[in-house]
């Protein structure tokens, strides 16, 4: 891996070994074909960076043997090599190849990169993760909402919630949850928030993929999102805030009770 600054080569002071099943084709992986060839590739490629295969500064193997292994073209290879540079897990020079970038320069807030995480072994760590930082950030963003949506914007969170509670299927009801706290998100007027509406879409998808959720619970949940809504409506930012930390705790202990 070369140095950021001189661009010459470092030499490693630990070389990752890679264990030989990173470089073979899973046997119930997808045969790759049409234009999106190369997207499905930079999907196997970065599923197995982010859940360690490729440990940060390990070279890639090259494009013929990327090629090899999937039975893709070289040019689809160096297309999903890009897409993983542009999201920043790799890193590429002539003559030296791509390697693992070190995590903190991974684009944690690309949909592509959470929803690797989210299918890796360690999805557990990912959720809690994510909920940390929604416990940081969601109760002062909705406090936020509750000072300045607009009516349009009332109405966007209200539709939401209704959607929520008339859902035929779990997975409506969870892209109405989603789409409901992406609202709050938009109607707290920083724009600086919205982008981390992507963090609590996939939290919220993968947590309830693999989730049962009981009669009794949709029906406490729902209540839970009704006075959210209520007191952004009223525009009373404390009863907001204290409405979603509710709903934040009642997540918290979804994610403890499935990891037993």
């Amino acid at each position: 891996m070369p140095d950021k600054k001189s661009g010459k080569p470092m030499t490693p002071v630990e070389v990752a070994v890679v264990d030989r099943s990173a470089t073979t084709r899973r046997p119930n992986a997808p045969r790759m074909t049409g234009a999106s060839v190369h997207v499905s590739l930079a999907g196997e490629i970065g599923l197995r960076i982010v859940r360690g295969d490729y440990p940060p500064g390990t070279i890639l193997p090259n494009e013929a043997k990327w090629s090899q292994v999937f039975e893709v073209s070289r040019s689809a290879v160096r297309e999903a090599i890009k897409m993983l540079m542009a999201k920043g897990l790799l890193s590429s020079r002539p003559k030296i190849g791509s390697w693992v970038e070190p995590k903190e320069r991974w684009n944690l807030l690309d949909r592509d990169v959470l929803g690797w995480y989210a299918a890796s072994p360690d999805r557990e760590s990912f959720l809690r993760t994510v909920q940390e930082l929604r416990h940081i950030i969601e109760p002062e963003a909705t406090a936020l909402a509750a000072e300045r949506r607009t009516e349009e914007q009332m109405n966007v969170i209200s539709q939401a919630l209704h959607d929520m509670g008339h859902a035929t299927s779990l997975q409506q009801r969870t892209e109405a949850d989603a789409r409901f706290h992406i609202a709050i998100l938009r109607a707290s007027g920083n724009d600086l928030l919205v982008p981390l509406g992507v963090l609590i879409e996939s939290a919220l998808n993968h947590l309830f993929t693999h989730v049962t959720r009981e009669e009794d619970d949709l029906v406490y949940v729902l209540k839970l999102h009704e006075n959210i809504e209520k007191s952004i409506r009223l525009q009373r930012p404390n009863m907001a805030r204290n409405a979603v930390r509710k709903v934040l705790a009642n997540t918290d202990q979804i994610i403890a009770r499935w990891s037993r």
